[in-house]
């Protein structure tokens, strides 16, 4: 099981005040700490950020980035993902994992039959989601990720256990 060498920290919402500032959303478990993984770049490489994060606002980060000096500026990077390598985050402890490393992981029930895959993790506040795609119905299905409904996560064999609750693959 090969995990995606880049994890997405944060986004740019675009341009804050009219000095080239920026609205910085943080994905971090610590959101200030999306300043120190600079770096940043986008998911293809193609352009890397020197994020400096000036003081918290409301939603997010006000951050400065080098080079970046007018709000039309700021603002034409409004949606843009910052991603780092993922060797330079922290190692985390047994029971949490970082999104990418979830997406992609073959899904199994307890029976040991395969049920599908997990395409993406969601956080809508309540708790994160699994989107898994499945071939047992028309639609993806949404599992919440708590340890009752997905009780192994094995990273190194790139498979997940569940026991979802009566009615998520119907």
């Amino acid at each position: 099981m090969t995990a995606n060498p880049l994890v997405c920290v944060g986004a740019i919402l675009g341009g804050f005040g009219v000095k080239g500032e920026l609205r910085i959303k943080s994905f971090c478990a610590e959101p200030a700490a999306i300043g120190d993984y600079s770096p940043l770049t986008t998911e293809d490489g193609s352009q890397s950020f020197d994020l400096r994060i000036i003081g918290p606002i409301k939603g997010g980060f006000n951050g400065r980035i080098k080079g970046v000096q007018f709000k039309d500026q700021a603002d034409a990077l409004k949606g843009t993902s910052l991603w780092v390598p993922r060797e330079v985050l922290p190692n985390l402890p047994d029971d949490e994992f970082y999104h990418s490393d979830l997406t992609g992981l073959d899904v199994y029930d307890t029976g040991g039959e395969k049920l599908g895959k997990v395409l993406a993790v969601f956080d809508h506040g309540a708790g994160d989601y699994l989107e898994i795609k499945t071939h047992l119905t028309k639609n993806n299905a949404l599992l919440p990720f708590t340890k009752e409904a997905v009780p192994t996560v094995d990273l190194a064999t790139g498979r997940i256990i569940v026991d979802p609750p009566e009615g998520v693959f119907n």
